[in-house]
């Protein structure tokens, strides 16, 4: 019988080495390598392997996708992310911070999919007991839902084949484990082979799973890469825990877009759908205040708008601060160069702070001239007018560039109610002129430009 033996494996990136370092070879993370007993390797052979061989080769012209089944969860903002429901068979991976209500949002779409489908819910963090209080507070009670409190993959996938339901949903896989493996509980190996266990399972039972992942320190799902290569969607719940508004991300969607986002708001009773985020996040603005402007980004094919606030203070230190909350900070920089040396707006005494109201992140450059002219309106305490919203791309010449996605915005923003809209010159002559005619729109060369027609 082969011996078993000892490997050494960094827990930040998966890399193994027979022996032990301090600083991993592969990603050069410090003190992450752990010592792990690796199983022996299987005496089978490739004939023996090979026996049982029963695969076909299809040609692409002869697959239908007629039969495609989406369930619809009953919440719009987690459809539209999933591009269009849960894929039968497809496998779903949800992270978040701790608290952040990746349960709270699963427990509340088994009241709606427990109408019609069968569903089994496996926890290894909380009692049978512990989710039905958390069930009772969110008016879940569909009879067609099922608890399983088990901590090992196997007895899971054994209750996957002989019950057949229609739905799993497991929280967490770091709970997870397998016996045949010596490793910790939550270690890389553990998590990559109990995900390949579910993913095995929900394929050749065409059953979709939702498994719940942690994140580290970092904000990065906790475990190596590979877990996010084996399944089929990746979707990040975004948001702080002291704010009441919650954004769903996909960055990995086999079925579906990446590009858009689900808006929730979290409250005693649980999630609810935030279906105008724009007018949520501009309901609170300030009038007749300097340092205030409304951006207009693009979160895929939806068009939401956010006020920028800056603050522009006199510094009482040599060297002037510059914080940024919701946007970038290297960018913030580039911008106050730009201001300075093409615009001669002059910011070397002060002390600069943005934020980004709602906790949106701002990481589009069509967010630039928003910025700029929440910083100008600011330094010279002139407030910039409620019904004007600016948007477009800064470069370093100073000029205004131009943004994808005008139209779309244009109409979002005339529907909310602005009357002027400041836009890149070289968008502006490509408008149709339906476009142009409901609203008044401006368009602008230079930074220096745009301010002057903001006011």
């Amino acid at each position: 019988m082969a011996k078993a033996k000892s490997v050494y494996v960094c827990s930040s990136c998966g890399y193994e080495s027979a022996k032990w370092y301090g600083c991993c070879p592969s990603c050069n993370e410090w003190n992450t390598m752990t010592e792990q007993i690796k199983a022996p390797a299987s005496n089978k052979s490739v004939s023996a392997l090979t026996h049982n061989y029963s695969a076909t080769i299809k040609k692409l012209s002869d697959i239908s996708c007629d039969s495609e089944v989406r369930y619809t969860t009953g919440l719009k903002e987690l459809d539209r992310v999933l591009g269009g429901g849960i894929v039968k068979g497809s496998l779903v991976l949800l992270s978040g911070d701790p608290g952040i209500g990746k349960s709270t949002l699963l427990l509340q779409i088994c009241q709606h999919l427990g109408k019609s489908l069968n569903i089994l819910y496996v926890s290894g963090e909380e009692s049978a007991h512990q989710i039905k209080l958390r069930a009772d507070r969110l008016g879940v009670d569909s009879e067609n839902l099922s608890l399983l409190c088990e901590t090992d993959v196997q007895i899971v996938s054994e209750y996957m084949r002989t019950e057949k339901p229609d739905l799993v949903i497991v929280d967490s896989i770091q709970t997870m484990n397998m016996t045949e493996l010596n490793s910790s509980l939550g270690s890389i190996a553990q998590v990559r082979e109990c995900t390949n266990c579910l993913m095995q399972t929900a394929k050749s039972l065409d059953i979709p799973t939702i498994i719940v992942g942690h994140v580290n320190k970092d904000g990065n799902i906790a475990g190596p890469k590979v877990l996010e290569h084996i399944v089929d969607a990746v979707l990040y719940f975004e948001g702080e825990r002291h704010l009441s508004f919650r954004i769903l991300r996909a960055v990995k969607n086999r079925y579906g877009s990446t590009n858009e986002i689900g808006v929730f708001e979290m409250n005693d009773s649980g999630l609810y759908e935030v279906e105008n985020p724009s007018l949520m996040l501009i309901s609170g603005k300030p009038k007749n205040t300097s340092g205030s402007c409304v951006a207009c980004i693009m979160e895929g094919t939806r068009p939401i708008l956010a006020e920028v606030q800056a603050l522009v203070s006199p510094s009482g230190f040599g060297n002037p601060r510059r914080m940024c909350n919701g946007f970038d900070y290297n960018r913030l920089a580039m911008l106050i160069a730009v201001l300075e040396k093409r615009a001669g707006y002059f910011f070397n005494n002060a002390d600069v702070y943005i934020n980004a109201v709602g906790g949106l992140k701002l990481d589009e450059p069509a967010s630039d001239l928003s910025v700029a002219l929440a910083l100008i309106s600011s330094l010279k305490d002139e407030p910039i007018r409620d019904d004007v919203i600016a948007f477009g791309e800064i470069g370093l010449g100073g000029e205004i560039r131009s943004i994808g996605n005008c139209e779309q915005r244009i109409k979002e923003v005339a529907r909310l109610g602005f009357k002027k809209c400041i836009i890149p010159y070289h968008n502006y002559k490509l408008l149709d002129s339906r476009v142009k005619s409901q609203m008044d729109i401006i368009p602008a060369r230079t930074i220096r430009a745009a301010y002057e027609s903001a006011n």
